[in-house]
């Protein structure tokens, strides 16, 4: 079955990723296995944002997750870097001979809800807000994707979710765990800007190499803002049948192979 071999990789949209050096590898473990692609937006989204003179805001839970703030006028242009940014890497993979397609625009295929409102820390205090177009993810169209594959196409899906209220923003990590446990995959490899989970960043001494499912908790005491996410996404793989999944360095050279190899963390059942 495809889900066996399938791999499902996570690109930080951050501006620290070495997207030819992601590509030229993505390029390789497409003539060998199956491979989903899912990417962030940061980056893109930063650059617009200034280009357009939007101010750029986040969104900080009690608990401490982090999350861009999307009120309606911001989401339109979350939507344009998103849509420019998946068709980046949609041309960067097809120069190197790879039949990628992007799921945007009609072929969204990840669904999900808006949050009606929201619990943030703003200047220490909590308060409600109730305007941002970001969501939870719902569901994922695990059909249009299989045919895809069926196809010998490698899927890119940007962090968008389509909703009721429009197209939403969603977060990248936790949107690979959907899709790689909608799919079946045998593994989902999350590349960020840092090397993996510390348990004191940016102490290399803290580095930690393994964390099993059982563990997830200290793991989440230990992330520090964005990291929360990834290890959201990590314990939300693993819940959904995928056999392992790894936070690795997109900013080397082989990225996808070293992180698998061990060089970042890895979280098993």
């Amino acid at each position: 079955m495809t889900g066996e071999r399938l791999l499902v990789v996570k690109l930080g949209g951050g501006a620290g990723l070495d997207l030819a050096a992601a590509c030229d590898e993505l390029a390789a473990i497409a003539q060998q296995r199956p491979l989903v692609v899912v990417h962030g937006v940061s980056a893109a989204m930063n650059q617009l944002c200034a280009e357009l003179g939007v101010a750029v805001q986040t969104l900080t839970s009690p608990s401490g997750h982090s999350s861009r703030y999307t009120p309606p006028a911001t989401r339109d242009v979350y939507v344009r870097a998103a849509e420019q940014a998946n068709a980046e890497l949609v041309a960067e993979l097809r120069r190197r001979e790879v039949d990628a397609v992007g799921f945007v625009g009609a072929d969204v295929a990840v669904h999900g809800s808006r949050k009606r409102a929201i619990r943030a820390v703003m200047n220490g205090r909590i308060r409600m807000v109730r305007d941002d177009c970001s969501g939870a993810i719902t569901q994922v169209e695990a059909a249009a994707l299989h045919a895809a594959l069926a196809q010998g196409q490698v899927p890119v899906l940007p962090p968008m979710a389509a909703s009721a209220d429009g197209l939403l923003n969603v977060d990248g990590d936790r949107a690979g765990a959907a899709v790689a446990g909608a799919l079946g995959a045998s593994a989902l490899v999350i590349l960020s800007n840092v090397r993996g989970l510390y348990r004191n960043y940016p102490n290399e001494d803290s580095f930690v190499e393994q964390i099993a499912l059982s563990d997830i908790g200290s793991a989440l005491d230990w992330a520090q803002g964005r990291m929360k996410r990834k290890v959201l996404a990590a314990q939300e793989a693993l819940t959904q049948g995928v056999s392992a999944a790894v936070i690795g360095d997109g900013r080397v050279s082989n990225p996808v192979s070293r992180a698998l190899r061990g060089e970042g963390t890895r979280f098993s059942p």
